[in-house]
């Protein structure tokens, strides 16, 4: 992909956008999963909302089976991200959620200021699966960045993400990622 030509495509957006609201993921258990997220991961519960089950609606507005009912939580997950958990009782369910390697597959990555200390810490608690150890990549875009994915205990998949302070692909192209934020995740 020409990252030049793409880029020369890009319109105004959507009128009156400011930033990326929240991520949200559904998940098996709400509660099991706000707690791991808030005891393992720092994140703060703002609220949680629910049942909700309004028929047609949920169709309409979800894209969701009409019988289906849901409740939803809403966290502060460090100090860029609002993070959004639902969990739903529905006829047409699927449990299995798609690998990375599916359409729809996802994952949440966390920078942090040393992927081996997060390997460690990560590795203590109970239900995490890492896959492997740090990775380092070696060339392309992002050479120098150190990484690693782990599945949380329900299998959401996440990634561990570091990069040295200036990255390859920066020398062709103006704009930056984002990040890493200069607070600390707790302060949030």
């Amino acid at each position: 992909m020409n990252v030049e030509a793409v880029n020369a495509l890009r319109g105004a957006g959507i009128p009156g956008a400011r930033n990326i609201d929240h991520v949200a993921f559904t998940v098996p258990d709400l509660d099991a999963a706000c707690r791991f997220f808030v005891a393992h991961l720092g994140a703060t519960l703002l609220y949680v909302e629910g049942p909700i089950r309004r028929g047609r609606w949920m169709t309409d507005n979800l894209n969701v089976h009409s019988e289906a009912e849901c409740t939803v939580a809403l966290l502060r997950l460090g100090p860029t991200c609002n993070l959004e958990l639902f969990t739903y009782d529905s006829p047409d369910h699927n449990p299995v959620g798609p690998r990375n390697s599916d359409v729809g597959g996802h994952h949440l990555a966390v920078h942090v200021d040393d992927v081996d200390v997060a390997h460690a810490y990560l590795t203590k608690v109970p239900g995490v699966t890492c896959q492997g150890t740090p990775k380092t990549i070696a060339n392309g875009p992002i050479s120098g960045s150190r990484w690693l994915y782990f599945t949380t205990p329900w299998g959401l998949q996440m990634e561990l993400t570091s990069t040295p302070g200036r990255l390859p692909y920066e020398t062709t192209v103006p704009a930056r990622r984002y990040g890493p934020h200069p607070g600390e995740w707790a302060d949030a």
